[in-house]
């Protein structure tokens, strides 16, 4: 299969979460299983520092946004010297210190830029002579791909064989716009109604991708089911379960070519499950960095995430005390909203040698403290999938979860008489919950050979991409001839309206 991944950001060109590392790793895994895969990202100012391994293509793409044609330039390079990325130069759109917004803003001119994105990637496709079997879009700002094809492109030979998969990561962010941007877009206004790309008077690139795309994903089974309710649907959910039968839950992977404690060169001793004490010696060092004041008996929990309301932020500042009296140690890592940094920033203060807190997201110290750190807090609010989690399975930081989305699906609460299970999960979003979850860590730590039995069940788990890949695949191949597409065992009926009963 010939397959054009898009996505607005792709580790380690550019990033700000989890959708990122997901590009970075996934078409990867689908090269090795023997397929034409190619990348395409815009070429953010980010993206300069990789300037000696970027080529220009000497190719260029003529966009119309609204009235105006901009004139942009395609450049190649390699991820994992084997997948061609490309990238999308348009230095109006691109040229930014950020890459969605700055000052917790987003910028003005976001439909503009991801409008020119998303027809872009159609053009530097022709022009690349690349025909795609299977354009696989990611998140809001890729949301406009399927509804070109479907109406601009609608009869453009080129793209006769193309199909869409649309992957949602996190259904929250939207990209919803004025309706005076469908000329921006130059799309015909008779898309913009209820069984369209109209949300509640908006203009939605999101709903755009729900609606018009062949396939849709989601990062996991759990998040599958939770997207469809009102809870957790923000105003999509009616959209989501009229496409019920085409919809799919496949799990995120982890790249364990940088996310393995055996190989990591950021972290004071390589270890695995042949060798645990190299742990130990990551924990002092973080000890020693972070100037905590505890001894072996001291259990280390640590907080790796963005600061913001959804990863249960809030079960975190309430719990704090919590956490202080029950005679832990606390490591934080993230950036976010500013009132949450400035707490972030406070807690040292509060508690001396007790808290240890870093403001901002560099991988090496996420790298650190995973290793260095005894468990891991996500009381997350909701959680599409979840990455941290998985990566602290394997760097024996035992998690500690709500049990939503794909933190349910990936953590199994650890039994004292089987001794299965790879960590602990509470359900209520409330922090009576969330505290019963971490006293029952502390209680086992104490017991340090049945905590090490807790840690070698985690290390033990594979979530490498490979297996997802796979799922992926045959949906794709499903794709393409429509024949035992299977959502849940359920058949697609072919039959069935894509737009029917779709409410705002």
């Amino acid at each position: 299969m010939k397959i054009l991944f898009v996505s607005s950001e792709v580790f380690p060109f550019a990033k700000t979460g989890g959708l990122a590392d997901v590009a970075g790793a996934l078409p990867l895994a689908l090269k090795e299983l023997g397929h034409d895969v190619r990348v395409v990202m815009p070429k953010y100012k980010a993206v300069e520092k990789y300037s000696n391994s970027i080529d220009d293509l000497n190719k260029h793409i003529f966009v119309p946004v609204g009235a105006e044609t901009k004139e942009g330039k395609l450049f190649e390079g390699k991820l994992f010297e084997s997948v061609p990325i490309y990238f999308l130069d348009q230095p109006e759109y691109y040229q930014r210190d950020y890459l969605y917004g700055e000052h917790y803003q987003e910028y003005p001119d976001n439909a503009s830029r991801y409008i020119y994105f998303c027809r872009g990637v159609l053009e530097a496709s022709k022009e690349l002579g690349f025909k795609p079997d299977i354009i696989h879009c990611n998140d809001w700002q890729t949301g406009l791909i399927p509804v070109y094809l479907k109406t601009l492109y609608k009869d453009d030979r080129f793209f006769q064989r193309t199909h869409t998969v649309f992957t949602i990561h996190n259904l929250a962010y939207q990209g919803n716009f004025w309706p005076l941007d469908i000329p921006l877009a130059n799309l015909p206004w008779d898309v913009f109604h209820i069984n369209g790309v109209e949300f509640y008077g908006k203009f939605s690139f999101l709903k755009g991708g729900l609606i018009y795309s062949d396939v849709l994903t989601t990062v996991s089974k759990t998040y599958k089911e939770e997207i469809c309710t009102p809870e957790h649907g923000f105003g999509m959910e009616g959209v989501l379960r009229s496409r019920e039968k085409d919809l799919f839950g496949i799990l995120n992977g982890v790249d364990y070519t940088k996310w393995n404690p055996e190989i990591n060169p950021w972290i004071k001793k390589n270890y695995g499950l042949e060798n645990l004490a190299g742990k130990e010696e990551c924990r002092n060092d973080l000890i020693n960095e972070l100037g905590l004041k505890v001894n072996a008996s001291t259990p280390i929990i640590c907080f790796v995430s963005r600061l913001c309301y959804q990863k249960g932020f809030e079960l975190l500042r309430q719990g704090m005390q919590y956490i202080m009296n029950q005679g832990f140690a606390f490591v934080g890592v993230g950036t976010g909203q500013m009132d949450y940094q400035n707490y972030f920033r406070d807690l040292p203060k509060r508690f001396p040698g007790k808290c240890a807190t870093f403001v901002g997201y560099q991988e090496p110290m996420a790298h650190k403290t995973l290793a260095g750190s005894d468990m891991l807090l996500l009381p997350s609010q909701y959680e599409p999938c979840g990455l941290t989690q998985l990566y602290a399975l394997k760097y024996g930081a035992v998690p500690i979860v709500r049990s939503v989305g794909g933190l349910k699906d990936t953590i199994q609460n650890f039994s004292l008489n089987s001794q299965k299970g790879t960590g602990f999960k509470f359900r209520g979003f409330a922090s009576p919950h969330m505290h019963r979850s971490i006293k029952k860590a502390g209680d086992i730590f104490k017991d340090q050979p049945l905590w090490k039995r807790l840690i070698v069940n985690g290390m033990k788990k594979d979530y490498g991409w490979k297996r997802s890949a796979k799922e992926y695949l045959k949906l794709y191949q499903g794709v393409l001839d429509r024949k035992n597409l299977k959502s849940n065992d359920t058949p697609l009926d072919e039959n069935q309206s894509l737009m029917a009963d779709c409410p705002h």
